[in-house]
């Protein structure tokens, strides 16, 4: 039988770390608040210029649906808005103590590594290590 990632064993490792990660991360994520600004992608009072370019797209792929322009224009009007509104995000992180900072971070940072050891093969032994059966 084959163990996590399809290597022999490291199946308890894997559920360890894995629960240690999301402890950590569920940890961590409960201490940020994330908020959001002003559009202010080209400047202040930009968003609906911003919208040109997908407007634009949209309009010319009603027209004609294989328009390359109007799929470039879509698809850059939509990057420019997805980008401007992950752009004006704010996130801070809450003040808490050195303990549970430090808690959340090593939960986490030891979790990835024990997921990351179980999924790899275990290494064979060394000459010196081996013993002899009979």
């Amino acid at each position: 039988m084959k163990g996590a990632g399809g290597t022999e064993g490291g199946v308890a490792q894997f559920f360890v770390g894995l629960a240690m990660a999301v402890g950590g991360a569920y940890l961590l994520t409960q201490r940020v608040t994330v908020t959001s600004a002003f559009w202010s992608f080209f400047g202040g009072h930009t968003f609906g210029l911003s919208l040109l370019p997908l407007v634009v797209g949209a309009g010319l792929l009603f027209y004609d649906g294989k328009s390359r322009l109007g799929w470039l224009l879509t698809a850059a009007g939509a990057l420019i808005v997805f980008l401007g509104i992950l752009l004006n995000l704010r996130v801070y992180f809450e003040p808490t103590s050195l303990f549970d900072t430090l808690l959340m971070l090593v939960l986490l940072a030891g979790g990835l590594g024990l997921l990351a050891r179980s999924l790899r093969p275990p290494t064979p032994p060394r000459e010196d290590q081996r013993v002899d059966v009979g």
